[in-house]
């Protein structure tokens, strides 16, 4: 007979998903007057942010690591659950491909954690070559 469940429901599952992702957002700085403080493009500034990632999911879940949720997300009854969970934490990274800053950090996420492979076929070469001459002309980092 195997361990118990940590989690019973995949409503008590969800609302610990939900509660890490929330942590993850951080907490939006005010002034003495409680309004938002901004950057310089407008955006509030966000103390406490960081990066939704697999292995802080697991822990936040309560899960000794990322192996634990892998082997809790072959349990059908949770499985939807922690893949949608999991995609989010992908769709973050996908998203920081767009980020120069982020470039580097999200392609080894995706391709170590999702599967993602970084060999291109002839047609994406040419695409991503189409690309790096327009980064280059306005002046961005590729």
């Amino acid at each position: 007979m195997g361990r118990p469940f940590k989690y019973k429901t995949n409503e008590e599952l969800q609302k610990a998903i939900d509660e890490y992702f929330k942590s993850c957002e951080g907490c939006i700085l005010t002034d003495a007057d409680g309004a938002p403080m901004l950057d310089k493009y407008g955006r509030p500034i966000r103390e406490g942010e960081r990066a939704p990632t697999i292995t802080g999911l697991a822990l936040a879940l309560g899960f000794a690591g990322r192996q634990a949720l892998m082997n809790y997300q072959g349990r059908a009854q949770f499985k939807d659950t922690i893949l949608r969970a999991k995609s989010r934490c992908e769709a973050y990274a996908e998203e920081r491909l767009f980020d120069k800053d982020g470039t580097h950090g999200a392609q080894f996420s995706l391709r170590c954690n999702f599967g993602w492979n970084d060999k291109a076929d002839e047609s994406s070469e040419q695409a991503l070559q189409k690309l790096d001459d327009i980064m280059k002309k306005i002046g961005g980092v590729v």
